[in-house]
């Protein structure tokens, strides 16, 4: 009944689903508000319940990131080559590369293209198809040029796609990657009569700089998995390329974020494919390759593959990096603004949770708690964005500050002094978190003084402040616009 409910409401449906995280986000964020008032002693059992559960992700996240850094150490040593080569099937994997750009610095491109040009892998079985926007003009034309004449005899095939912009398309990566990948595939199978079978894509972004043993470790991972078509790979995204010449906020903000990413490759339960990740050509094409009336296109992929496959599709780790760049700009002030907004369209992701929960809804032949809990890891990381800053910073002073009477009671007394507890606690786990950091950053960059090195610990004092400007103000940015149906598009 409710699958046919929905399909046949769909259009409301989904706009009901729209306005939902908005609501949320905002009804938690003022609870301690207008709650203080009429429901004091409730407000600081929410206080505490999320202090709690901010103790238990921050301890999780210390763990996990050690057991990652660990794991990452050891395969960036070991001989991934050699294991492949030991596979009967080893000649036929072939590896496409794609590479969406668009008005990104020829240097910034070829610096991400010299890293494949490095892999241990045998070059004649890789190809790479950079993908740029027709609408870039004469630029992507000479870049192109320039590109094809450096790399074209380095690879098995150097393709170049131009988007076109098309009506019922969305700018942005997600549909210049479903162009370049159906043409590669074209190419690729139809005309070279490569077997789809063994051809592994992955999407990289135009920064993103490979492990030299990246591609012969996905080979391995791939010829030895049993549910090779059902699988995605993800590496470990560490935001570290430019990380000594940015801001203080901003690398901030690119430290908590690699760290991030470092912890999640250890929980399996949660991780979802993100920004740059590999998956078989077979399941893409089988799927219908990315959807492009969407921005966030790393999720949605994940989810399509996942439902269309029956809820059989997972994520396997790469405990090898991927480095990016964090927001940088021509001033400091323009890169913190280029902060802001790349952490806005990473919250826009919430834009997508419309389309997990209708296929949650509909999609009942799969397990009732594997699609549940798959969805639902999502949706709290997502609804929860521009919460948790609000809760944790200020929750446990606005009930005693605007209720005096309730600052009298036992509870109102021991409130402040049992969340600052509990979060006081957590600055044993940030000194984890600060240490994994720095091991895994790169060597200082020439012409950065040994003062800021040993400086940068002390950074993350601002992290209050840093996060509450680039995290909580852009998720709750993206929440509203969604609420009120004022859509975020790529605007260039």
């Amino acid at each position: 009944m409710i699958k046919r409910f929905v399909e046949r409401y769909d259009r409301q449906v989904h706009r009901f689903l729209e306005i939902l995280p908005g609501t949320f986000s905002w009804s938690l964020i003022l609870f301690p508000v207008w709650g203080s008032f009429w429901i004091p002693h409730y407000v600081a059992y929410y206080i505490i319940l999320f202090d709690v559960l901010w103790f238990y992700k921050s301890g999780s996240l210390a763990v996990t990131s050690v057991l990652s850094h660990v794991k990452l150490n050891a395969a960036k040593k070991y001989d991934w080559l050699a294991d492949c080569r030991r596979q009967p099937d080893f000649d036929k994997i072939h590896h496409l590369i794609v590479i969406p750009t668009y008005k990104e610095p020829i240097q910034t491109i070829e610096k991400g293209i010299d890293s494949i040009a490095r892999q241990d892998m045998p070059r004649d079985q890789i190809s790479v198809c950079l993908a740029l926007e027709e609408r870039e003009g004469r630029e992507a034309r000479q870049k192109a040029r320039v590109l094809a004449r450096k790399y074209a005899d380095k690879f098995a095939n150097f393709i170049v796609t131009y988007h076109p912009d098309r009506d019922g398309e969305v700018k942005g990566k997600s549909s210049n990657e479903a162009y370049g990948g159906k043409l590669a595939k074209k190419i690729l199978v139809e005309k070279q009569k490569r077997d789809i079978d063994y051809i592994i894509v992955t999407s990289k972004d135009a920064d993103g700089i490979f492990d030299e043993k990246y591609l012969s470790c996905l080979a391995y991972k791939f010829l030895t998995s049993e549910n090779r078509h059902l699988m995605f790979w993800q590496p470990i995204v560490l935001f570290y390329n430019n990380i000594w010449k940015t801001p203080a906020p901003i690398r901030v903000m690119s430290s908590l974020s690699s760290v991030w990413q470092t912890g999640l490759n250890s929980r399996r339960d949660r991780l979802v494919n993100y920004s740059m990740y590999s998956l078989s050509l077979k399941l893409l094409d089988e799927v219908g390759y990315w959807d492009v009336d969407v921005i966030p296109e790393d999720y949605r992929i994940f989810f399509k593959c996942f439902f269309a496959k029956g809820g059989k599709v997972e994520v396997d780790p790469v405990f090898l990096p991927i480095y990016a760049d964090a927001a940088q700009s021509t001033s400091y002030f323009k890169s913190l603004v280029n902060l802001y907004e790349q952490e806005k369209r990473w919250a826009w992701g919430v834009s997508d949770d419309s389309y997990f929960i209708k296929k949650w809804l509909t999609h009942t032949h799969i397990p009732f708690w594997k699609r549940t809990i798959r969805v639902l890891k999502v949706l709290e990381d997502h609804f929860l964005w521009p919460v948790n800053w609000f809760a944790i910073t200020l929750g446990a002073t606005i009930p005693v500050l605007l209720n005096p009477q309730f600052a009298q009671t036992v509870m109102g007394q021991n409130l402040p002094r049992v969340s600052f507890g509990i979060l006081s606690a957590c600055w044993i786990f940030l000194l984890v978190i600060l240490i994994v950091d720095m091991r895994q950053r790169p060597k200082r960059a020439e012409g950065v003084s040994l003062l800021r090195k040993i400086t940068m610990p002390v950074e993350f004092v601002l992290m209050p402040v840093v996060t509450l400007i680039f995290t909580a103000l852009p998720g709750i940015d993206a929440h509203t616009r969604l609420m009120l149906g004022k859509y975020l598009e790529y605007f260039f």
